[in-house]
Formats: C-alpha cells, structure tokens, sequence
C-alpha cells in the first residue's frame, strides 16, 4: 500500500512514522509513504496557494491551480490513486470504510487548509469525502494521520498479530471488552474472577457480555443499531 499525503506542511505528518508500528511497516515494506505540498505546483509568482472567498466570508480559501495540479501529477503517475479529502463536510468515516480502503493499492490523502477548499477541487478531482468527527482542526492533517493509521492496521502484516483485529472495538458495532493484566489484586481492585478459571467458554460469554454493557453505557446508538435484541 502507498499512501500520498497532500500537505503545505508535510513537516507536521513526517515524525509519526518515525516509530512504532508504522515506521516497522515501512522498514518491511508493507506502506510506503510521500508527500506533495501545493506550493511547488503553483504559478503564483509569490507562492500563494489561498485567496479570499467570493462573495465575502471570513478567512481564506486554498485556491484551485495549486491543488488540482498537484492532483493531476499524482494521478499521472499512479493510475490507481484514490484520492480522499478529509473534511467536516462528509461522511464520518467508520471501521469499516478502513477496511474498504485497506483494498486500495495508493491512497491519497488531501490535508486542507484555512477556512477549506475551493469546491471545484472536491466536485472535479476528489474521489471521496471523510470526517473524522463533529469538530473542527484547524488543518488536515492529524485527520490524515488517523485515516493512514486505522487502515494501515488492516493491511496484512502490518500488525504482529492479525488477530487481535477480530476482537476490537467497533467489530460488529460493539465496544471492545474490558481487559486486564497483572497484577490479579491491585490495591484490593481485583481481575475478574472468572477469567482466572481457563474455562474459554464461559471467558467468551463474560467478555460478549461485558461488551454489551460497556457498548450500552458509552455508545448506546451502536447498541440501539445492532443489539436490542440480545439477551
């Protein structure tokens, strides 16, 4: 998987792939990753990449010829590119749209800045639109990151083990169930008793059980969605 970030500041999003998990899905070659900042594709002899809005509004505006240019360089050289603009205007993007574009083989992600983009940009050259939320960032860019990250988990041998994909939350419109280590008695707050017994069966029914609860407490549109019904 290639993912191109579309950035004026490709500062900001460099450093987290410099650890962890990603930085050791590149050293294996499982992501790559480049980026493209608008202002080397601009004609504005004073690099400007932003202008006012038409018919007034507060703040700026990322204008088109930077951006649509740096699009279509992309698309020139990846036929396969899927570009994607990360905006409050869209969709909330969900679990399973991260498994959906860990199917793709270049993913490009387009940071915006200011008050948003000229709309021609999103209507002509923009495959799809993502929110990562009800808020407001004041750039692109950590809802870039978030994407990357959440689909570069579904990108096989990306993670050490692929099974704990199966168990997290948001599988099946369920919160993940509470876990616990070791110590099995902190300061008199003890684990569980039952998870200490080695009976799986029943360890799978508590933890269904206590997912529900904690979907039900925290999240009870996605238990309200899929789990009325259960028992």
């Amino acid at each position: 998987m290639h993912f191109s970030f579309v950035t004026l500041f490709p500062q900001l999003i460099e450093g987290y792939f410099c650890e962890s998990i990603l930085k050791r899905a590149i050293e294996d070659q499982k992501i790559s990753i480049d980026f493209y900042n608008p202002r080397d594709y601009t004609t504005d002899k004073h690099k400007r990449v932003d202008a006012p809005m038409v018919g007034g509004g507060a703040g700026m505006l990322m204008t088109p010829q930077p951006l649509i240019d740096t699009l279509l360089a992309i698309k020139a050289s990846s036929a396969q590119a899927h570009v994607v603009l990360l905006t409050p205007v869209a969709k909330l993007f969900k679990q399973n749209d991260a498994k959906r574009l860990a199917t793709k083989s270049h993913l490009v992600f387009v940071s915006g800045r200011y008050e948003g983009l000229d709309e021609r940009i999103v209507e002509g050259y923009v495959d799809e639109v993502l929110s990562v939320g009800d808020f407001i960032l004041t750039g692109g860019e950590l809802a870039s990151m978030v994407l990357c990250d959440a689909v570069s988990r579904n990108i096989e041998g990306v993670l050490g083990n692929s099974d704990s994909l199966s168990i997290e939350s948001f599988e099946e419109d369920v919160l993940e169930a509470p876990s616990f280590t070791k110590p099995i008695n902190y300061e008199g707050n003890k684990v569980v008793s039952e998870l200490l017994k080695g009976n799986h069966s029943k360890i799978i029914d508590l933890k269904r059980g206590l997912a529900l609860c904690k979907t039900k407490y925290f999240r009870p549109d996605l238990y309200k969605k899929g789990f009325t019904d259960e028992k």
